[in-house]
C-alpha cells in the first residue's frame, strides 16, 4: 500500500490518497490521519492532470491487511479479496456487490 499526497493545488484540496497498487482504497483530508474507506476499491486511479508526492503511510491508522488474499481472475488480473470484510476488487464485486472470489 502507498500513501500519494496531492500537491496539484488550485480546485483539488491536498488530500492523501491511499492505493493497493492501482486500485484506491481510501483517502484521507487535509489536516486527518483517519482515512475514509470505501466499499470496494476504485480501480484505475486517474492522476492525469494532478500532481502527487510520495507520502508516509505510516502517519496513517491503516486497516490491517492480514485478512487480505490476492486472486487471480480468469483472464490473469491480480484481485485483492478481503474474507473479513467481504469485499474484492474485481469488476464483478465493484458493480454488482458479489463475487465468485468470495468465500
Amino acid at each position: 500500500m502507498e500513501a500519494l499526497v496531492e500537491t496539484t493545488g488550485g480546485q483539488f484540496p491536498q488530500h492523501t490518497y491511499l492505493l493497493d497498487g492501482t486500485t484506491l482504497v481510501a483517502y484521507v483530508k487535509v489536516n486527518e490521519t483517519t482515512p475514509f474507506y470505501f466499499k470496494s476499491g476504485i480501480k484505475g486511479f486517474d492522476k492525469r492532470g494532478r500532481q502527487f508526492v510520495k507520502g508516509n503511510i505510516n502517519l496513517f491508522k491503516v486497516k490491517a491487511t492480514n485478512d487480505t488474499r490476492s486472486v487471480q481472475g480468469s483472464k490473469g488480473q491480480v484481485y485483492s479479496v478481503n474474507d473479513a470484510e467481504k469485499t474484492c476488487t474485481c469488476p464483478g464485486f465493484t458493480f454488482r456487490g458479489t463475487c465468485k472470489h468470495l468465500g
